[in-house]
């Protein structure tokens, strides 16, 4: 219904932006990925997706067109809501996502809260070839292996209870240290040894 929304910003949280068009103010709820690109901004421009129930309108916006997409993807896989797929995008970019499931990375996909095993697995398996073609086309942010395997390490061990910031910086270290580490769990393991 709603493409997207261009307004001013009046209020903004982790959860929630108020978009303000011509006095007409839109409750949009929004994953940690967007209120980050927005934050600093007075106004802008937000993808939409509106969701109709018997007992609720919801408007979802997203800063990327990218991630509104894999936002409808997620949610069209069974067992997956609208909550639980922006838990994902608060969690993981939606590279990161399209990149775990088109890798079997069920693990990183169980590592977002409120997702167990059988769901992450199933994601993986509706999901494997619908986003497998996007991850070949736009392999071009994966060719940096490093990145990845950086992203991937630092969200293990914030799974595991630790400070997203500390566990930026001891992953950082040991690439620093050990250039050429290719395992992740080694770099999980090395990273955590460092705190």
């Amino acid at each position: 219904m709603y493409a997207y929304l261009r307004g001013k910003f009046t209020y903004k949280s982790p959860a929630q932006v108020y978009v303000d068009i011509n006095g007409i103010g839109f409750e949009v709820n929004i994953s940690l990925n967007t209120f980050t690109a927005i934050q600093s901004l007075d106004e802008g421009k937000l993808f939409t997706y509106h969701q109709v129930k018997e007992d609720a309108h919801t408007l979802y916006g997203f800063f990327e067109k990218e991630e509104k997409e894999m936002f409808v993807l997620l949610i069209s896989v069974s067992g997956v809501g609208a909550s639980t797929a922006r838990m994902m995008l608060s969690s993981l970019k939606p590279d990161e996502v399209s990149m775990a499931v088109a890798t079997n990375n069920v693990r990183l996909i169980e590592s977002v809260k409120g997702i167990g095993k059988k769901t992450a697995e199933r994601l993986v398996l509706e999901l494997k070839d619908k986003v497998g073609n996007k991850t070949e086309a736009g392999s071009q942010s994966w060719d940096k292996g490093v990145i990845s395997i950086e992203r991937d390490a630092v969200n293990a061990l914030f799974a595991l209870g630790i400070a997203q910031k500390q566990a930026e910086l001891s992953v950082k270290k040991i690439i620093t240290s050990e250039p050429n580490i290719t395992k992740l769990e080694e770099l999980i393991k090395k990273a955590l040894k460092a705190i």
